[in-house]
């Protein structure tokens, strides 16, 4: 057995579940180099944020994942949960996008914050496939053994959750569907919220209601979309 750090006891929740996959020799190598590019220049989000998402979102929590690639790169934004930053912080154009199409979608006003935290406390796993990154150099990270471990993620969802709403927005996240058992699970897919791609099939795609009709219809309970001021 690896003797993890200290951070990985945001794991908690998970442990059980991906202790098998984290015992692996890569997974030690993964966190020997985001360790290493800690000590030779800024690397978010912050150590203590990494896994945000697992601790928010416990295993047997979970009724639906929104899929990201890798973590803002600038500073402040990044803190562990896909497409979220902290209140205070300006919002990044993607968020900006999902807002106006949730006001589109359900008629909720844009959030004066980006902070996502009220989203995963009801179920919704907010994971990037890459959960670390580079100061100001996106994809930084990628192919270093990230992938292996979130792929395993939605794997274990798929297989051992009952019922759960992914949703791939863009090629990248859509990639991920071959991990899906399609059987059991509702996919929700459309191009990605990034300004580049939202008016080529993201705005107007509908989600969150289709989100809440998806999990409705398995006899769960929605997602209260609206953020607490």
């Amino acid at each position: 057995m690896i003797n993890h750090p200290p951070q990985l006891d945001q794991l908690a929740g998970w442990r059980s579940i991906l202790d098998p996959e984290m015992n692996q020799s890569y997974f030690k190598s993964l966190l020997e180099f985001v360790a290493q590019e800690r000590q030779t220049g800024q690397v978010f989000p912050p150590a203590d944020e990494v896994f945000t998402a697992f601790s928010l979102t416990p295993f047997h929590e979970v009724k639906v994942v929104i899929l990201g690639q890798d973590p803002y790169h600038d500073y402040g934004q990044a803190h562990g949960l896909s497409f979220s930053v902290k209140k205070g912080v300006k919002l990044p154009p993607s968020l900006q996008n999902i807002f106006k199409e949730l006001q589109t979608d359900l008629g909720i006003p844009p959030s004066s914050h980006g902070n996502l935290s009220h989203w995963a406390g009801q179920g919704v796993l907010l994971l990037n496939a890459v959960l670390t990154v580079r100061a100001h150099q996106p994809n930084s990270h990628k192919d270093q053994g990230w992938e292996r471990f979130t792929d395993a993620v939605i794997r274990t969802v798929s297989e051992q959750r009952p019922h759960v709403v992914f949703v791939l927005w863009g090629r990248y996240a859509q990639k991920k569907i071959k991990l899906i058992d399609l059987k059991k699970h509702t996919i929700i897919q459309s191009a990605h919220p990034s300004p580049f791609s939202a008016h080529n099939g993201f705005f107007s795609s509908l989600p969150f209601s289709k989100i809440n009709a998806a999990l409705s219809g398995a006899g769960e309970s929605p997602i209260h979309w609206n953020l607490p001021q």
